[in-house]
């Protein structure tokens, strides 16, 4: 049509306005686009032996407590608890007999981290990690070192052995060979399993603020000096302030390999739920698992469990075989049945 703007003319005039539009009347101009982030629900995921202390890491934050130093206490519960096997004080020691200890936590806040790995003789290494995050330039202290770090703090060196684990290190000894020097236990008699247990704790409180902890006494009988995935920040577990946190029980090994803690996130980053971030990172472990960690049937021979919240308060578990993880449900800690890979084995 005669009277339309040519594509050039029109353009020109937007231009103009554009440039001037210092001067247009005030009433005239559109608000400037005003992006809101949706509230963060509080909310913790931890594995099964997280139970009672998610109840207290909730009370905590909701009286205002630091999303880290709720987790630190949530998981001291377990690292205390002497009928704990797998973490802190009574948790089953290496091929030697000793209890070795790793930990590691990250503050999504401050974006800082701490771990120690290898700690003898204290037995809540996730507060020694917190001070390595708090008062050093350093991320990760090891051995002997980390242990002359917790007592400059006031730790005390104790025996982390309790008469349990020790009987159960003295009959994994007396049986892992037939030709040694050690009497058999009966036959009969139950020997206990290399238990692989662990405790992550992931949080979030209402302002959208996250932390996570990892801590263990490791795999049990191992090789003295072996560290697993606990204490390796990105691994054992991972937080981004923005996104969520995430980590692992099982084997570190193979956690490893993937980095799963991070890779999680990164799942997450991506718009993938917490249950479905999970399951991903477990498929990678699986594809990264050598041959000889095949059973027969094709499928690891080993187990391992993510856990994973996001900056919303949306919270989930996966597992390689069906288990369980501990999870709030808006009034209190609850167990609940992880999403897994394979059914349980026969």
């Amino acid at each position: 049509m005669p009277d339309a703007l040519s594509r050039r003319e029109f353009l020109g005039v937007t231009g103009a306005v554009v440039a001037a539009g210092h001067l247009a009347p005030p009433e005239t101009l559109a608000a400037p686009a005003l992006i809101l982030r949706p509230a963060s629900r509080p909310m913790a995921v931890s594995s099964l032996n997280g139970l009672r202390g998610i109840n207290l890491a909730m009370e905590m934050v909701q009286r205002g407590s630091d999303t880290l130093d709720a987790a630190v206490e949530a998981v001291k519960i377990q690292e205390l608890d002497p009928e704990d096997q797998s973490v802190g004080y009574g948790g089953l020691p290496n091929e030697d007999g000793v209890v070795q200890l790793d930990a590691s936590c990250m503050h999504g806040p401050t974006r800082r981290a701490g771990a120690v790995g290898a700690l003898e003789n204290i037995k809540t290494p996730s507060a020694v990690a917190r001070l390595v995050l708090k008062y050093t330039n350093h991320i990760m202290l090891v051995g002997e070192g980390a242990k002359r770090f917790a007592i400059s703090y006031g730790f005390k060196e104790e025996d982390l052995l309790t008469p349990s684990s020790r009987e159960l290190w003295l009959r994994w000894r007396a049986n892992r060979g037939a030709t040694d020097d050690w009497l058999d236990v009966p036959a009969g008699e139950k020997m206990v399993e290399r238990p692989t247990g662990t405790i992550n704790f992931n949080i979030v409180d209402g302002k959208g603020d996250i932390s996570s902890v990892t801590t263990t006494s490791g795999l049990a009988w191992k090789i003295p000096g072996r560290v697993g995935d606990s204490p390796i920040v990105g691994a054992g577990q991972y937080t981004d302030n923005e996104i969520g946190a995430a980590g692992s029980t099982g084997r570190g090994e193979s956690n490893i390999m993937v980095c799963g803690g991070f890779l999680t996130v990164e799942f997450m980053r991506q718009g993938m739920s917490p249950t479905d971030a999970c399951l991903a990172t477990l498929k990678r472990v699986v594809a990264m698992t050598p041959d000889r960690l095949m059973l027969p049937d094709g499928t690891p021979n080993f187990g391992l469990t993510f856990y994973a919240v996001n900056k919303k308060g949306e919270a989930g578990a996966a597992s390689m075989r069906p288990t369980r993880y501990a999870v709030f449900d808006g009034k209190e800690a609850v167990a609940r049945d992880t999403a897994y890979l394979y059914p349980r084995a026969k």
